[in-house]
Order: C-alpha cells, then sequence, then structure tokens
C-alpha cells in the first residue's frame, strides 16, 4: 500500500508504448496518471479491473463495446470490468485513471 504519494516519489514506467505514473495505491483500488502521446493507441481489450478516469488535458475517442465517445478536458467515464474497450489519443496530454482492483501490471 502507497497511502500517500508526493510527486517526485510517483514510480514512473511505460506500459505498451505509454508512459504512466502509478501514484496512490490502496488494498483494494489504484490511482495512475496516464501521459499521452498524439497518436498513442490502445487497441480493443478487456481486463478484470473496473475502470474509471477523468480528462485532465488533451483529446481523446473511447469505445467501449459498439459506442464510441470523444473526450475532453473536464470529461470522465466508467468502463466495468471485462468489458472490451479501446482508447485513442487524438491530442496529447493527461489522463488520471482508478482501477479496481490494483493492476499488479502497472506497480
Amino acid at each position: 500500500m502507497k497511502t500517500v504519494v508526493k510527486k517526485g516519489n510517483a514510480v514512473k514506467k511505460v506500459f505498451k508504448g505509454v508512459s504512466l505514473d502509478s501514484l496512490a495505491v490502496g488494498e483494494k483500488s489504484q490511482v495512475t496518471k496516464m501521459n499521452y502521446v498524439a497518436g498513442n493507441y490502445a487497441s480493443p481489450h478487456q481486463h478484470p479491473h473496473e475502470q474509471s478516469g477523468y480528462v485532465i488535458s488533451g483529446r481523446y475517442e473511447l469505445t467501449i463495446g459498439s459506442e464510441s465517445y470523444e473526450l475532453q478536458t473536464g470529461d470522465s467515464y466508467s468502463i466495468p470490468g471485462n468489458q472490451t474497450h479501446s482508447f485513442k489519443v487524438i491530442e496529447a496530454g493527461e489522463v488520471v485513471d482508478v482501477f479496481t482492483p490494483i493492476r499488479e501490471d502497472y506497480l
């Protein structure tokens, strides 16, 4: 567990070509900051984790199942566990994601 993580102590990682900062980690959830560059694309995939996010900056296309949404600063979303989804970066920016349960592959 990492109850409090100061900015300089965030664990930086590159996962499938995307730079991310692993932030606070609780018993059942984890906060990450995704640092996207234009052109990043997460192809359709699914994972057991529920994923909720908040767009700090940038512009994105999120597809959940057969529905597509354009996201920009101030928008948020929630993706149920095991739901197929994809994420395309239209304009570089940052997104905060919360995963439940913890994504061990992001630590």
